[in-house]
């Protein structure tokens, strides 16, 4: 009998190849994901996957009430992404499962436009994708760039290029979570990186009231007062000292002293 025809195979990625997953929450065509996605391309086989519009503040939304639209994006003959119709976590729940020519070895969030730092990491779409990476096993990385209305995207993304580089080959084999923040200061006059905690001062509780022309009261969040700084450094002093900031995170809330405190408790529920 003659031999069975074999079918071509589609190329092997080499061993090299580190496969990374690039996505953010300020959309597929902000200037920091393209800065962001030409500086990886230098380490590694760059998938992008990112909303369509921007999702910024959405903290850590999903959505499966509705079916999540994508639509591959180009530049010009070459198939740069794909656009979501959803949040940040969706990006990477479908990057990671439908989209990535293999499973991501590290999946990086950003370049977004503003810092994520201090108690604003609860509220940011970009560390949130980076989580969602975390929840699956995967090394994340979010990184962040201080607002500037002409923001050096190309030179923050040379810095985080080199600073992810350096995680990657430094740290443990377990996957880890970070948060990369980098203040408009650094970009011209470094004055170097510190690894530092998430502050946790309370800012933002004040408002300014006004009525709309159908004589409705409105409320504009000021984000005043700011932080005050506390005994100790944390991302938010080091970053008004100009520093790079990067910090270690988890996702698991669970405090664990408390918990073993209420061990000992003598709870039950009423008859």
């Amino acid at each position: 009998m003659p031999s069975a025809v074999e079918r071509p195979q589609p190329p092997q990625e080499s061993i090299d190849t580190v496969q990374i997953l690039l996505t953010n929450d300020d959309g597929i065509y902000a200037p920091g994901l393209a800065a962001m996605e030409r500086e990886l391309r230098s380490i590694g086989d760059v998938c992008v996957v990112a909303p369509a519009t921007e999702q910024s503040g959405v903290g850590h939304s999903i959505t499966f009430l509705n079916p999540l639209i994508c639509k591959e994006v180009y530049d010009g003959d070459r198939r740069r992404g794909w656009a979501v119709e959803g949040s940040p976590a969706d990006c990477v729940k479908l990057g990671i499962f439908e989209h990535c020519p293999q499973r991501p070895a590290v999946i990086i969030s950003g370049i977004n436009g503003g810092l994520n730092a201090g108690i604003n990491v609860l509220y940011s779409g970009t560390v949130a994708a980076a989580i969602e990476g975390a929840f699956f096993g995967i090394t994340s990385i979010a990184v962040s760039l201080e607002f500037d209305e002409h923001a050096q995207f190309e030179k923050a993304a040379h810095i985080a290029r080199g600073v992810i580089e350096q995680i990657l080959a430094t740290k443990s084999k377990e996957p880890q979570l970070y948060n990369l923040n980098i203040p408009t200061s650094a970009i011209d006059n470094p004055q170097g990186l510190r690894v530092v905690p998430m502050g946790v001062e309370r800012y933002g509780e004040h408002y300014i009231k006004r009525i709309d022309p159908k004589g409705r009261p409105y409320y504009w969040a000021t984000n005043e007062p700011p932080p005050q700084p506390g005994e100790h450094e944390t991302d938010l002093t080091a970053l008004a000292g100009g520093f790079v900031t990067l910090t270690p995170l988890q996702y698991d809330m669970t405090k664990r002293p408390v918990l073993t405190e209420m061990q000992d408790w003598k709870l039950t529920l009423p008859e």
